[in-house]
């Protein structure tokens, strides 16, 4: 039998080698295409996101990035064929806040742990706006929360669906200011602008590059966006704070994630690949003219952020009693 010191120094050896083989396995990675999972149809928010940054991704991994649209049950399609992948970082999947809201509201049907995901990079946010119909006798925020308060349970509104940010961000907003609105689910953003347009809802909330047209042409009223100060995109909207409501914010939120148990170092190359790609210059301004806000964080930060929109989103679906069922 090797002497004590003797094994103890073999024991250390194997770690530290075990260690050096950690640390290198970034050089080695990747080695074969990447794919990034969305898990919506093409052409929303998601999909735009993922599409702009995978040119450049693939140009600096030297690999081809392939997005794969895996639409369905709010997400969880696409996200559950992310979570069965091999945690290699050659999988990654972009997820919007309804991942963090399904946390709560399908607690119990989830194929995976929705926080046990590796985070790799908070990629962008894409702040909220509130729109009001032209069809309701009233002319700021104000005014119209002061009508549907004035109607309990008589005015509607639409969101893209049950869980939607746009849905959750009105049910936080009533939690805050006591008025009682009628929620239209509907199977998709644009069905809900269309009955908007009509007057046969009266507020929805949606990001400011989907509203943007329809407030151009007059078609819809604009009442203000979430965030804590006037966006560089979007200086003629006021604020939702300066309509009265203290530290209203609310975003959706695009967020690459690999499968868990993939390897620290594997997220912390693709995070620093995908932040020095969304604050590059040009594609910072292309993505601030469709309404995003540049994040590119890194993975430990993203990590701490998905963990507060769990808890968020949890607070607000709770107090709401917001189920699936509506």
């Amino acid at each position: 039998m090797a002497p004590l010191h003797r094994r103890a120094a073999l024991a250390l050896g194997g770690s530290l080698a075990a260690l050096s083989t950690a640390r290198a396995q970034p050089a080695d990675f990747p080695n074969k295409p990447l794919r990034i999972i969305v898990p919506y149809t093409p052409g929303g928010t998601t999909d735009i996101a993922t599409r702009l940054i995978a040119e450049p991704l693939a140009r600096a991994l030297g690999q081809p990035v392939v997005i794969e649209n895996r639409p369905g049950a709010n997400s969880i399609l696409g996200v559950g064929v992310a979570a069965a992948s091999p945690p290699d970082g050659h999988t990654l999947v972009m997820v919007l806040p309804a991942h963090a809201a399904n946390a709560t509201l399908q607690a119990g049907r989830l194929p995976f742990d929705a926080l046990a995901f590796a985070p790799v990079s908070l990629v962008v946010q894409a702040p909220l706006v509130l729109a009001g119909s032209r069809q309701l006798p009233a002319q700021n925020l104000r005014e119209y929360l002061e009508l549907a308060r004035a109607r309990p349970g008589q005015i509607n509104y639409g969101s893209s669906g049950i869980g939607a940010t746009a849905h959750l961000a009105m049910e936080d907003l009533q939690l805050r200011t006591g008025v009682r609105m009628v929620h239209v689910p509907y199977r998709g953003t644009q069905p809900a602008l269309a009955d908007l347009m009509a007057g046969h809802i009266g507020m929805m909330f949606d990001t400011y590059s989907t509203l943007k047209p329809q407030f151009e042409a007059g078609n819809i009223r604009p009442l203000g966006i979430a965030t804590a100060t006037r966006p560089s995109f979007a200086t003629e909207l006021p604020t939702i704070i300066e309509g009265g409501l203290a530290d209203f914010v609310v975003s959706s939120w695009c967020m690459l994630l690999a499968p868990p148990r993939t390897p620290q170092p594997i997220l912390d190359r693709l995070a620093t690949e995908v932040g020095r790609i969304v604050r590059e210059p040009a594609m910072a301004r292309r993505l601030e003219e469709i309404g995003f806000v540049v994040e590119g964080r890194p993975s430990a930060e993203t990590g701490a952020f998905l963990r507060a929109e769990v808890t968020r989103w949890a607070g607000v679906i709770r107090a709401a009693q917001v189920t699936v069922d509506g």
